[in-house]
């Protein structure tokens, strides 16, 4: 049975009175993934939106030639997949577990009910997509004026989060996606700060040494 508190918590569910929530949990199915499963693939028609239980989920594009970004990490309470329901087309990414995971698959068809029954509602979703679209032009800022090097600062930031040592969740051919370069210009990064005394190495776990410097060279 999902988790009736996670759903409650995410932006699109806030707020739902228990009849409405019910329904929404009623019809979701939690399913178990693995490292390197995925859920769905770039074009693959949608019929169902997804929150993380557990885990981590990558979504990510890929090039003709097989290259990969990875343009969102998403982690427990995380929702995504809804395009598909305002738009009907079909998935703009590929989604894959990074790790051992769980997810919470809910079908479009009661989220569509509930939002024709209530259409204040979609507020809720006005303000879901706002968001994605303030991290969509942060990414896009950042990619027109921060060189690799402060692209990566800002990514193992963004990994660390409030915590000054942290293990990588992903590998670094995945990081490289996250950063839009190859893996060899975000290792040399990497080496550069290692350098420096902003952080240290050991395997995947990395301790920040300096969060002021690295903060700097992120801007």
């Amino acid at each position: 049975m999902p988790d009736t508190t996670l759903i409650s918590e995410t932006i699109l569910f806030a707020g739902l009175d228990d009849d409405a929530l019910a329904k929404v949990v009623e019809a979701g199915r939690d399913l178990e993934m693995l490292r390197g499963d995925v859920l769905f693939r770039e074009g693959d028609d949608p019929d169902e939106l997804f929150v993380v239980v557990s885990g981590r989920i990558a979504i990510a594009n890929k090039s003709i030639d097989g290259r990969e970004s990875m343009v969102a990490l998403m982690e427990e309470g995380d929702l995504f997949g809804e395009m598909g329901l305002f738009d009907g087309r079909g998935r703009s990414a590929e989604a894959r577990a990074l790790e051992t995971s769980v997810v919470t698959a809910v079908p479009y068809v009661p989220v569509r009910s509930l939002y024709e029954d209530d259409p204040a509602l979609l507020w809720r979703v006005v303000a879901m997509l706002a968001g994605r679209l303030r991290t969509m032009d942060t990414a896009l800022a950042d990619s027109v004026f921060l060189d690799v090097t402060g692209r990566t600062a800002k990514r193992l930031l963004d990994l660390a989060g409030e915590e000054d040592e942290f293990s990588l969740p992903i590998t670094q051919e995945e990081l490289a996606g996250m950063v839009g370069a190859s893996r060899e210009r975000v290792n040399k990064a990497i080496a550069s700060f290692i350098r420096l005394g902003w952080i240290e190495q050991i395997d995947r776990t990395y301790r920040i040494t300096n969060r002021e410097q690295l903060t700097i060279r992120a801007r």
